[in-house]
């Protein structure tokens, strides 16, 4: 296969209910495929209080290799090879999961005038520029949901960047089976959501 990353799809079984999950997976009438488990991610609030600035910011939508631009749930093993998690999917693509919820995180922060996302209207002073480098469960002997986000603050008035940075957070998966893995990677991104929203307090 050359030296690409092997994609294939791998089953796991699925646990109990959770919040996060939108559809069971009943048999359909007639003995059809069962519908997928559908997840989203949440928006944390944080503890922190944070000082109100009078600027706006923009969150643009991520970037992402093709492996985590879509609904498939990413799985993957220290030999380097990409597995999509079976009966389970994102809501919608995970760019676009990440830039509503981060988002939502800004909001909740109470740090700036404004968040909103493109075509809202808002003048904008930054935007929030997230590159998805690592959205996924590890596996092999222990397993962990793992997330990189890298992130640049543009400065909407003259195009520089005021600051870049790498964001990484992990959580352990706690039990098995689809959401288990679903929950893990949702702690992971609140860890990271709340640290891009702290960083970007203090930089501009």
């Amino acid at each position: 296969m050359g030296t690409g990353l092997a994609v294939k799809a791998v089953q796991f079984m699925a646990g109990g209910a959770v919040a996060l999950a939108l559809s069971g997976c009943a048999l359909l009438p007639g003995g059809g495929p069962a519908p997928l488990d559908t997840y989203e991610l949440t928006a944390p609030s944080s503890p922190e209080k944070h000082a109100r600035k009078r600027m706006q910011i923009l969150i643009a939508e991520p970037s992402a290799l093709k492996a985590l631009d879509g609904q498939n749930v990413v799985i993957k093993r220290t030999s380097g090879v990409i597995e999509y998690l079976k009966g389970a999917q994102w809501a919608d693509r995970l760019p676009r999961i990440v830039q509503a919820r981060l988002a939502e995180t800004f909001q909740h922060s109470g740090a700036f005038a404004g968040v909103g996302l493109p075509g809202e209207g808002l003048a904008i002073d930054y935007q929030v520029i997230v590159e998805l480098r690592s959205f996924q469960v590890h596996v092999d002997g222990s397993s962990n949901a793992e997330i990189e986000l890298f992130v640049r603050l543009l400065n909407d008035r003259n195009g520089e960047v005021r600051a870049s940075r790498s964001f990484t957070a992990s959580a352990r998966v706690s039990g098995s089976g689809n959401d288990a893995y679903m929950r893990a990677l949702d702690r992971a991104f609140g860890d990271a959501a709340l640290q891009i929203v702290a960083w970007t307090d203090t930089s501009i």
